[in-house]
């Protein structure tokens, strides 16, 4: 799948980029804190998800599921049971490794089932802008994650925290498998997200970031649910 990305180097400068991603990863249960990683699988069991057969446990999706969305623009999904996660996104353009944020929005009702399945039944929306984790690698755990949703009505802080609280990328790339902790190209890796405040639940619209402290920039996204009828 050919995408289109601004990639934004430490400067200030950017660069139209257009490469292939072939395959895509989702990374689950990735904290750092094993206490952190049961309070999340404690918070999908209250919503009947079964707890992971490893830790961290890697799914495999379509890659034709990533999709950039203008702001507002609407991700279509079936019912009323998903949700957004905010996540560092990792692209390997040849050995460049390519930073952005993104969404795992997942359906819950199918995750009570499958996890596996319901990891490929909604889009994967990702920031049209980058960073080289070059850039930022040295800092890394200084980088904040945030998301926001609308629910009945109201925009509301959904989660929040540095991505210290996750596994490092290099340490994902080398748990699954990747030589020399290096991602490789044509792959991209959703990184892992946070517990959110409030409880996991739905909602009209999903924002997330993430927040470069040392040089005060983000990376965002920002997208519309539009909820498609399930018809029998």
């Amino acid at each position: 799948m050919q995408m289109t990305f601004s990639v934004l180097d430490a400067e200030g400068g950017r660069a139209e980029r257009r490469f292939d991603v072939a395959q895509l990863i989702v990374a689950g249960w990735a904290g750092r804190d094993r206490a952190a990683v049961e309070e999340h699988i404690h918070e999908l069991a209250a919503i009947g998800v079964p707890a992971p057969s490893s830790v961290p446990v890697y799914y495999r999706v379509a890659e034709a599921l990533l999709c950039q969305c203008d702001a507002g623009q609407p991700v279509q999904v079936l019912g009323g049971d998903t949700s957004g996660e905010i996540e560092a996104v990792l692209f390997a353009d040849g050995d460049d490794l390519l930073l952005g944020v993104g969404s795992d929005h997942t359906d819950r009702k199918l995750e009570a089932y499958s996890i596996a399945f319901s990891k490929q039944i909604s889009a994967k929306p990702v920031s049209r802008e980058l960073w080289r984790l070059k850039d930022v690698e040295d800092y890394w755990d200084e980088l904040v994650l945030r998301s926001w949703a609308v629910i009945d009505g109201e925009r509301c802080l959904y989660q929040e925290g540095t991505v210290a609280s996750l596994l490092h990328p290099r340490e994902l790339f080398e748990r699954y498998g990747f030589a020399d902790r290096q991602l490789a190209p044509g792959f991209a890796m959703f990184c892992g997200t946070l517990g959110v405040q409030g409880g996991i639940r739905p909602g009209s619209h999903f924002e997330g970031e993430l927040y470069d402290p040392r040089r005060n920039r983000s990376l965002r996204l920002s997208y519309a649910v539009e909820t498609l009828p399930v018809v029998a």
